[in-house]
Order: C-alpha cells, then structure tokens, then sequence
C-alpha cells in the first residue's frame, strides 16, 4: 500500500513538472511573440517613415520641376504683338514685357505668356519661362513695386480660340518675383470679375485697379468699379460711391498714372448701344484725378470721402480698406489739348511727374459700313500738378544748319543772276522757247540726315510705352491701311530730358503694301487725260500764286504795324472763338466744302491756297468770265479774303499753341500733315 501511493507521488510530481515546463515553453513562445510583434511594429514605423520620406522628396522634385526658370539671352525685341505690356523694372535699370497677341494676315490670332527683360545698358533682351506661370493672354494690366525685393502684380486678360469664335477673360491674379523669376498665384476669396482692358497703378502699398471690359462674344459690357488691393494684408476690396458721386464713365483702354497725392486717369474707348442700332464706339478725351489718402486715426470700418461706411466682415478684410479714402475729382479741359482718339499710351516720367502720350487713332463713322481713320505718331505732355496741362513735345531742330541751307539757295539765286543779267522771275508766258530766258533749275531740297524729324516712328495705335529714369522706351503696336491690319515689330528710344532724335533700337521688318487700301479709282480714270493736259498750266499757277502770296504777305506786315490795340472784353471774346474754332476745326464731320475753304491753325495763306487751289478756281469760274491766269487771280483773291476774315482767330489760336508749347515750325507741320487714312470698311477688334 505505501509502494502504491510512492509511485503515485511521483507520478503526480512528473505530470506537475512536465506542466511548469510546458508553461515555461509557452511564456517563452509569448515573450517572443511579444517581441516579433513589436519588432514587426517597429518595422512598419520604420517602413512608413521610409514612404513619407520618398513622398516628401517627390514633392519637392515635382515642386523644382514646376519652378525651374530657364533664362535665354535672345536676338531682339519679342516676337511682333500688341496689347502686350512694358513696365519699367522698381528695382533696376530693366523693361519687362510680359505677353500679348497677335492676328495673323490669314486671320489667326495668337496669344503669348513668355516674360522678357531688356537691359539698356546692353541693348540686349532675356527670355524667361516657367512651368507655373500665368496663362497666354493680352489686354491685361500689370503694376510693379520695389516691396519685398522687387514684385509685378498682373491681373485679368483676355485669351480666344485661333479663329475667334469663342472668348474667354481671366480673373486670375499673379505675382512675378524679380528675384527669382518665379510666379505664384495668389487666391483670395473677395476679388474682381474677369475683365480686360482695365488699368492698375501702385500708392504707397495699394494696387488701385479701375475699369475694363468684358466681352462674351455677343456684347461688350464696359466697367466703371474701383477696386483696392493691400501688398501687405493680400486682401482685395472694392471702393463704392453713392450715385450722385462724380466719376468717370465706364470704359476701358485709358490712361492711369500715380503721383503722390493720387492717381490721374485720361481717355479710354467704350461703345454706345441702342436698340435697333449697330454699336458705335466712343473716344473718351476727359480728364479725371483720383484724391487718395490715409487718415492718421484708425477707425473700425472702411470709408470713402463720400461718408459712406462700408462693413468689415473679418479684421483682414476691413485692413486692406480701413485707411483709405477715395474722391473723384474731373478736370476742366485746357483750351490746348492733343486731337481726341483712342489706343493712345500715357506713360509715367516719374522725374517731372509728367504723363508722356505718343500716337493713337482717330476714328469717324461716316456711315453704317465707313469708317474712316486717321493715325497719330505725335508726343504730348501731360503736367499733373496743378490743374494739369498738355504740352507739345516736338523734337529740338537744328536751326544753324537750316539757316545755311537757305543763305545757300539766295547765294546760288543770286549769283546766276547776276552773270546772266536777268531775273529768274522775269520769264513770261507765251514767249518763244528759243528767245526765252532758261530758268536755271530749282535746287531740290536736300534731305537733311540730321533733321530729327525723320526718326520720329511712324503712326500707329496700341504702342508699348515706358519711361525708364529719363529715356522713353517704345515697342511695337498696330497700324491699319484699308482694310489691312499690321503688328508692328519696331523698337524706340528717346531722351526726354534732351529731347533731341529718336534712336531705332531695332527696325521693323514689315514691310506694308501699297495695293492694300481700299478705294474706288474708276472715276479718277477717266480723268487722266483731261488731267495730263492741265498740268503744265497747273505748275505755273502755282509759281504765280506763290508770286502773289509774297506781296500779299508784304502787304500784310504792312497792316499788322497799324493795328489798334484791342481791349479786354475784345481779347476775351478773341480767344473764346479761338478755343471754339480749334474743336471746330478738328471735327471731320462737317461737309467738304466747309473743310477745305476753312484754313487751319497754323497755316500760312500760301499753304491755305495751295490746298484749296482748285475750290478757289471752280469758285472763280462762276462769277468771272476772265481764263488761265487772271481766273487763278481771281480764284487767290477769294481765297485771301476768306483768310483775311480768320486771321484774327489764326493769330489767336498760335498763341495759345506757343502758351502750350509748340513752335513756328511745329504749328505749320501740324497744319500741313494729315496721316488720313482711306475709308474702311468696320471697326477693328483692338479699338475695345
């Protein structure tokens, strides 16, 4: 019995200790477990780690793939475009121009969003392009500041399909780095609609944004809002006025220049729209100043110098507005002032606090389908303190030279009388060819190489214009022969403060056809005999008319000695028909007949009767019955006498011309040059 319960003992001892031991086992399967689990964790964390990593470094590639900037020094100006914009750099002697389109002679329009940078002092151009940049565009507004080492602002724009069908205008907003070359786009949730054509100018450290056009395809709606955007808060805001305020009129193509008391706006284009009727567009000639400023207390709401409170929704969105106040102010027209037209550039000479206009078009709708147009290639100045006032910007003649070209012609005149014994004067009609006195042949007049004049580019529309420190930069723009529409290519260049010739950086290699107008000869063609046979007598008449204008204007010096002075009220009266007659003579609306029997301002009576020569002989033949040249006589005697009449308002008006700056020789030129253009046929795309 106890041998039993021995064995059982020791029976119930092995199962206990094979127990512990598989217990021991399976705590030691555990405890690895445990570890394989944790290791397996620490695996994963290292392998996540590892992801985010290679997630991090794809981003960063991606990011430098989208941001590398590749700069190529290039042959010249950009490629030929208009609607493009020059901007003088706020940190360096630089131009940017940023992109632009342009319309292929088979119809085809381009757009472009490459960014290039002339350097004066190498006369050379840079490319830039970047994966993250705006979208190809034109018509939009750019403004640049020296904030933040040098930034370009560029909002809005405009893009279309390659034929023109569809439209698209942008409402983006971009900020270039002059730095480095890189574009970021900023997002904000209040900012302006999409439009073109508008204009953008910096005031201390707001981008004031006016204006433009939005255009969907089957009507243009024009703008007239006020928009503000702070460099420092990134916010935008718009500026509203009651509507009994004074503002300008919705348009868009205008002028808009900052000074430190506010911002100056001229001009612009906009179209009329009535029912029943085709559109017609609208030069705009005002003037208008925008008062800025920023109180010195803080208040809790944005105000404009109307006294209206405008609500703040957030604190970011009130400081962008809060200390800036805004008030219209519209100019008076000076009795002065350049020609009314459209796609004329203003740009800023900062020096003088001067706006520096060149070229532009005129148009005049004769009828439902003629248009006639007349393009400008003249410099005006506009003086922004003040009241402002235009000024003529002729180029400086050299006048020694002239001087000696004309003493050379009365030398050559003089000498060959006095060796042949006569009068080159003397030679009358009807004498034998063989017994008559030669007339020694006029000396042609030479062509000046150094009459500054002759650089002076030629007329157009849309033109780049900048003014880097004291020198105009001009780029390209467009010019329209008949129904021919040309993008020019050329580059200028001027000092303002010397005023002395325009420099041609780079020609233009466009050559422009003459068989391109549109104009119906068919009647002229029948003529030409008739024509051939009058012009020897024509010649002569004029060699006459000239010989009787010289003792004309003896006689008249004669009378201007005698001249009783006139009183006050009488030179009151002078110079309000005066300024009356200038708007009077640049309206091409009036007939014909009243153009061509009226003289101009600044034009001399030989000038008058040589224009209107034959007016005055086909005058002449209805109430005389004398032929050749006693019927020219007669024809000069009523051109003088209508001279006559205007001469008091002449006078006047040349000095009010010398008050705003023109020269003699400058008010005939002006008179004596008309770039008119032939009819045409619609109205241009880039007149908006």
């Amino acid at each position: 019995m106890a041998k039993k319960k021995q064995a059982t003992s020791k029976t119930t001892a092995k199962a206990a200790k094979k127990a512990k031991a598989a217990q021991k086992v399976e705590r030691k399967e555990q405890k690895n477990n445990k570890k394989s689990k944790g290791s397996s964790k620490f695996k994963d964390l290292e392998d996540d780690d590892e992801d985010l990593e290679g997630i991090l470094e794809k981003m960063r590639r991606e990011w430098e793939e989208a941001h590398t900037v590749t700069e190529e020094l290039v042959e010249g100006p950009p490629s030929r475009r208009a609607n493009a914009t020059l901007t003088p750099c706020p940190i360096g002697n630089h131009l940017w121009c940023i992109g632009g389109e342009f319309f292929s002679e088979d119809g085809k329009a381009y757009f472009y969003n490459d960014v290039f940078r002339y350097s004066p002092e190498k006369d050379e151009w840079r490319k830039f392009i970047s994966p993250t940049c705006p979208g190809p565009r034109s018509a939009h507004a750019v403004v640049a500041t020296p904030s933040s080492g040098g930034k370009i602002f560029l909002f809005g724009g405009e893009f279309s399909s390659l034929h023109q069908t569809t439209f698209h205008h942008y409402r983006d907003f971009w900020a270039f780095d002059i730095g480095t070359h890189i574009w970021e786009r900023i997002e904000t949730r209040i900012r302006p609609s999409a439009r073109s054509g508008h204009r953008m100018a910096m005031w201390k450290h707001c981008l004031v944004l006016f204006g433009g056009f939005y255009d969907p395809g089957f009507t243009t709606r024009y703008l007239n809002d006020l928009w503000v955007f702070d460099t420092q808060e990134y916010t935008w805001r718009q500026i509203e006025f009651r509507e009994m305020d004074l503002k300008p009129s919705p348009r868009s193509g205008f002028s808009f220049l900052s000074c430190p008391d506010g911002i100056l706006l001229h001009g612009g284009y906009c179209k009329e729209y009535a029912k029943g009727k085709r559109p017609v567009g609208v030069m705009l000639d005002d003037t208008w100043f925008l008062h800025l400023s920023i109180p010195t207390t803080s208040t809790t709401g944005a105000t404009t110098t109307t006294g209206k409170s405008i609500s703040t929704k957030s604190k970011s969105a009130s400081a962008a507005a809060i200390s800036l106040h805004a008030k219209w102010e519209r100019r008076k027209k000076p009795s002065y002032a350049p020609e009314t037209r459209s796609g004329c550039t203003m740009a800023l000479w900062g020096a003088r606090n001067t706006g520096v206009l060149f070229g532009g078009v005129s148009d005049e709708d004769r009828s439902d389908e003629v248009l006639e147009s007349v393009f400008w290639n003249d410099l005006y100045g506009y003086q922004i303190p003040g009241k402002g006032r235009w000024v003529s910007m002729g180029l400086k003649r050299p006048k020694k030279k002239g001087r000696v070209q004309r003493k050379k012609v009365g030398v050559m005149r003089q000498r060959y009388e006095e060796e042949s014994g006569s009068d080159v004067n003397e030679n009358e009609d009807g004498g034998d060819d063989e017994d008559a006195i030669t007339r020694p042949p006029e000396p042609e007049p030479e062509i000046d190489p150094d009459d500054p004049n002759l650089t002076v580019p030629t007329p157009r529309y849309n033109a780049m214009l900048a003014v880097l420190r004291n020198t105009l930069y001009l780029y390209g723009g467009i010019f329209e022969k008949g129904s021919r529409e040309y993008t020019l290519d050329d580059f200028y260049s001027l000092q303002l403060d010397k005023m002395e010739r325009y420099i041609c950086l780079k020609e233009s290699e466009l050559v422009i056809k003459e068989g391109d107008q549109s104009s119906s000869d068919d009647d002229d063609d029948e003529d030409d005999e008739d024509d051939d046979e009058d012009d020897e007598d024509d010649e002569q008449g004029e060699e006459e008319g000239g010989e009787e204008i010289d003792g004309q204007n003896e006689a008249n010096s004669e009378d201007e000695a005698v001249v009783e002075e006139k009183t006050e009220e009488q030179k009151d009266d002078l110079r309000s028909k005066a300024t009356a007659f200038m708007g009077v003579a640049k309206d091409a609306t009036r007939p014909p007949e009243d153009i061509i029997s009226t003289p101009l301002p600044g034009e001399t009576l030989a000038m008058f009767y040589a224009r209107s020569r034959d007016h005055w002989s086909a005058k002449a033949i209805g109430s005389s019955d004398n032929r050749g040249k006693e019927l020219r006589r007669d024809g000069f005697a009523l051109a003088e006498e209508r001279y006559a009449s205007y001469k008091p308002i002449l006078e006047e008006i040349e000095k009010i011309l010398a008050e705003a700056g023109l020269d003699e020789e400058e008010m005939r030129r002006g008179a004596a040059t008309a770039p008119i253009s032939p009819a045409a046929g619609g109205q241009s795309r880039n007149r908006r």
